[in-house]
């Protein structure tokens, strides 16, 4: 399957996202491998250059938008796997804008590395240009599933939110992950001798489903970059440290995620916002944008009544 979409190869022949132009063939391979192809909806993929790498975007839009959802991601993630939220964005009459993240999927950068954070703000704001760009209606919903919850908790904590941006969905942020003080350290004692260790799957979702596809998924990284975890360390005590903001963002986190600190994390947003409304979700586990059907709609329903 990846010699049908080789990410080198595609941004090759990808035009920058506001052009209109002629897709290569492989982007229908794509849509169709990912499940992405969405009827009475226009569709484009692109180009955007971002932080020194070239970031694919994809668009969607329904017949008359009437706001914009505009997805970040989580690690290890990519723009494919995030069907169930794009389907239900449309339905509501949302356009959605997303783009896969350094090293991730089908954009440039080291596979699953990142130099600094600051990167990602940086593509951020590219993304959020390319809306305007676009012409993409206000309001502008943001939302992340884990470290994407992490890149817009960034931006709200300190950058110059625009006028545009309406609401903001956090899916299990990640502040701190799970067991952060043994990661920190074993990173301090591999950090002088590899650059890399092997990626351990995790049955982070309910859905069997999803669990047997990302094992097949031809964009799955299979490492994780000690620079990776460097990066995070720098980050957390910037976001720790950080002063508080008046923005209400919805959090929705589920109780059996054995991926990020969840405990400690809402701890932090809950001191860094004006009360934050927060969906508990007992039996969810990390990857909430690709858990069972029947979670997926008690926190979509949630989001629903408040970004009507």
């Amino acid at each position: 399957m990846p010699e049908r979409f080789p990410p080198e190869f595609l941004r090759l022949h990808l035009r920058p996202l506001a052009e209109m132009a002629a897709e290569p063939p492989q982007v229908a391979a794509y849509r169709a491998f990912y499940g992405l192809e969405f009827p009475g909806a226009e569709a484009r993929m692109g180009l955007f250059p971002a932080a020194g790498y070239q970031i694919v975007a994809q668009a969607w839009w329904p017949a008359e938008p009437r706001g914009t959802l505009l997805l970040q991601h989580g690690y290890y993630d990519h723009v494919g796997l995030y069907r169930h939220l794009i389907s239900w964005a449309l339905q509501l009459g949302f356009a959605v804008l997303a783009c896969d993240l350094p090293g991730h999927g089908l954009s440039s950068g080291p596979r699953a590395s990142i130099g600094d954070f600051a990167e990602y703000q940086q593509v951020l704001e590219g993304l959020l240009a390319q809306a305007a760009t676009l012409g993409l209606p206000a309001p502008w919903h943001l939302c992340g599933q884990s470290t994407g919850g992490a890149i817009l908790i960034d931006y709200l904590l300190h950058g110059s939110v625009r006028a545009e941006v309406a609401e903001t969905v956090l899916l299990a942020p990640l502040v701190r992950p799970r067991a952060w003080g043994w990661s920190k350290l074993s990173y301090q004692l591999l950090r002088p001798f590899v650059s890399s260790i092997p990626r351990r799957f995790s049955a982070n979702s309910t859905d069997p489903a999803f669990l047997d596809f990302v094992q097949r998924d031809p964009l799955q990284p299979l490492i994780l970059p000690t620079a990776w975890v460097g990066a995070l360390a720098r980050w957390v005590p910037r976001i720790e440290a950080a002063p508080g903001r008046p923005r209400r963002p919805l959090i929705v986190q589920g109780q059996a995620d054995m991926t990020v600190d969840w405990r400690h994390n809402l701890e932090v947003l809950g001191a860094k916002f004006a009360e934050p409304e927060l969906l508990l979700l007992s039996e969810a586990r990390h990857h909430l944008a690709n858990e069972s059907e029947t979670l997926r709609r008690r926190y979509l329903d949630f989001l629903r009544e408040r970004l009507v």
